[in-house]
Formats: structure tokens, C-alpha cells, sequence
């Protein structure tokens, strides 16, 4: 500072205020450095300073090296006590950690090639049963922020696979239209009156095929499963990073061999039932069974073949009929339209009164 000034405002935490405030000192300087002035000397002068300054004397007790060395290992104190606990827990869970390993290879000599085969046996049998308590879900460690190992398996198999088939795009129109293709294709020319086995077949099989997209991703999200599980046991071996990298690449590699005779084996399955359609099937409805639901929901939504209409019509220049206009007496019920004349009875079946009794009834 220039002489004749202070840093009262400053000092006083005015100016630019801290949380801990200033502490003011007064060092040697050059001169008094080149002076070799001693640093006992040196204090009892700062302290004189603070103790004669018309702008400090109020606060000298608060200035000076003395008090800054005091703030300074306060300061150290308080932190220290602070961070002690935990730093020791941390040191004790590190050590009990330490001694559990040391306890493990207590018996291990380096120079002893058979305690090697013995310590590497050990250690890969023991990555053998993390693997297959992660998997079959009696592990020690419960992951307890997501589903993996088994769980997730098991979420696959039953949650994402059958939502994988309901997401399939699925079109009725469509379906409803190639099926009436397909039994037109296979009658060709004539026209049958029963439905082929071999239309039903071939629409059948296409739907089957179709099961192939979502099988084969539920064999990718099984697979990748099993390798992120596999990674999570390797963490064990991480203190031998040769052993841990040629571990999880062999047991990787394995998995990617079956990964192939898996989704061959899953073709194979769908291509058998796209080979041979089992009608004798207890889920299979078959024409017995189609007949009897639909005479039950008949049954439920018929009204009876009770009378609706009876009169006389006139039917002008129909297909069926030959010559001009003529009239008849006819009979409208729930089921059927029927009109007479000279001992002749038509029927109509109830499928097509709805269609066509609007425009065959005339008065």
C-alpha cells in the first residue's frame, strides 16, 4: 500500500465481503529481506503496526501473522473433523475387503505352478456359479434398481414376445380379401361349393410366417441379456485383466455359436407347423364346432320365425322368373320371404330378404 492509505473498509469486511472475512499481515520487504532482517523482528514490528495505526488499532487482535496461523489451523481442524468418519469408514470397509481377499489366497504361492492351476480353477468355477445364480435368480448380490439376469430372460419370454406377436400389423379388410382370392384362385374355372382345404392352408401358412420377425428378436434380447450377465460376473476376475478379457471371450463366443443353433432350431419349429396343420388340435375350432357356436349365437339372436308381413307383391322382369310383370301373395317372416301362386312356393333365404325385399315389394 501507498503510504498514507489503509484498507480499513477492506479489513472490516465492507468493501468485498467473504464469509470468513481478511486477516491482514505485514510482510518483510525487499529491503528487509536484503537486510536479512530477522522474522521475530519482523512480527514484533507488525504487530506495533496494527496495535499504532489510528485506522487498525480497533482490530489489531484480528491482524497479524500470529492470528492468521491460528485462523489457518482452525480452519484445518474444523475440516479434518469433519471429513475424519468417513474417510476412516472408507479405510475400514477397504481393509475388511483387503483382509477377505488376503484370506482367499492365504494358501497361493506364486513359484508353486499347482497352487497357480489351483487359484485359476477356483476362480473360474466361481464365475461359473455367479453366472448361474444370476440366471436362475438365487444370486447373493439383488440388483435392486433394474431386471437383469433371469429376470429379464423371463420379462422376454412373457411380456416383450407376446407383445412383439400383438404388434404385428394386422389388416381384417386385407385378410378378408385374400382369403376370398385364395378360394377363387384354387376353384378356377368351376365353382365350388365348399370351401378348399387348400385356400384355408395357404392362408394359414402365410400368417405362421410371419411368427419368424418376433422369435428371432426375442432370441437377439436373450442373447444380448446373457452377455451384459456375463460382463457383470467378469468383475470379480478384474484383478487379473488377462484372465477376465479371455473368459468373457470364450463364454462370449460359446454364446454366439448356440445364438445360431437357437435360431435354427426356431425356424425348424415354425417351418414344421407351417408344414402340417394339426385341424385335430383341441384349440382348433373345426366346421362341428364352428356350426355349433354359430347355431348358439343363432339362437340367441333370433327373434323367432314369427309373421312380419303378409300381402301381394309384384315382381317385374327378375332372373328367375320368365314373362312380364305378375302378382303374387307372399309371406314375410324373420327367415325367410315366400309368395305363391298356382301351387308354386318360392323362399328366399333370410340372408337375402334383408337385401332385397325393398325392392321386390311394391303397394
Amino acid at each position: 500500500m501507498d503510504e498514507g492509505t489503509d484498507a480499513r473498509d477492506v479489513l472490516e469486511n465492507k468493501l468485498l465481503p467473504l464469509r470468513r472475512g481478511y486477516v491482514g499481515v505485514v510482510n518483510r520487504s525487499q529491503k528487509d529481506i536484503d537486510g536479512k532482517k530477522d522474522i521475530k523482528v519482523a512480527m514484533l514490528a507488525e504487530r506495533k503496526f496494527f496495535l499504532s495505526h489510528p485506522a487498525y488499532r480497533h482490530i489489531a487482535d484480528r491482524m497479524g501473522t500470529p492470528h492468521l496461523q491460528k485462523v489457518l489451523n482452525q480452519q484445518l481442524t474444523n475440516h479434518i473433523r469433519d471429513t475424519l468418519p468417513n474417510f476412516r469408514n472408507k479405510l475400514q470397509g477397504q481393509l475388511l475387503s483387503i483382509e477377505h481377499e488376503v484370506e482367499a489366497y492365504k494358501n497361493f504361492k506364486p513359484e508353486d505352478p499347482t497352487r497357480k492351476t489351483k487359484a485359476l480353477l477356483q476362480m473360474v468355477q466361481q464365475f461359473a456359479v455367479d453366472f448361474e445364480k444370476r440366471i436362475e435368480g438365487s444370486g447373493d448380490q439383488v440388483d435392486t434398481l433394474e431386471l437383469s439376469g433371469g429376470a429379464k430372460i423371463n420379462r422376454i419370454f412373457h411380456e416383450r414376445f407376446p407383445f412383439e406377436i400383438v404388434k404385428m400389423e394386422f389388416n381384417e379388410k386385407e385378410l378378408r380379401r385374400e382369403i376370398s382370392y385364395a378360394i377363387k384362385n384354387i376353384h378356377g374355372i368351376r365353382t365350388g361349393l365348399f370351401t378348399p382345404d387348400m385356400a384355408f392352408e395357404a392362408i394359414v401358412k402365410k400368417q405362421i410366417v410371419k411368427l419368424k420377425g418376433p422369435s428371432l428378436k426375442s432370441v437377439d434380447l436373450v442373447i444380448q441379456e446373457l452377455i451384459n450377465t456375463v460382463k457383470k460376473c467378469t468383475k470379480k476376475l478384474a484383478n487379473f485383466p488377462r484372465l477376465c478379457e479371455e473368459t468373457e471371450r470364450i463364454v462370449a463366443n460359446h454364446i454366439r455359436e448356440r445364438e445360431g443353433k437357437t435360431k435354427d432350431q426356431v425356424l425348424l419349429l415354425i417351418d414344421i407347423q407351417v408344414s402340417y396343420i394339426n385341424t385335430n388340435h383341441e384349440d382348433f375350432i373345426g366346421f362341428a364346432n364352428a356350426q355349433q357356436r354359430s347355431s348358439q349365437v343363432h339362437k340367441k339372436n333370433t327373434i323367432g320365425n314369427q309373421v312380419i308381413r303378409k300381402g301381394w307383391l309384384t315382381i317385374s322382369n327378375i332372373g328367375i322368373m320368365k314373362g312380364g310383370s305378375k302378382g303374387y301373395w307372399f309371406v314375410l317372416t324373420a327367415e325367410s320371404l315366400s309368395w305363391y301362386k298356382d301351387d308354386e312356393v318360392f323362399l328366399f333365404p333370410k340372408c337375402l330378404v334383408h337385401n332385397s325385399v325393398s325392392q321386390m315389394i311394391s303397394g
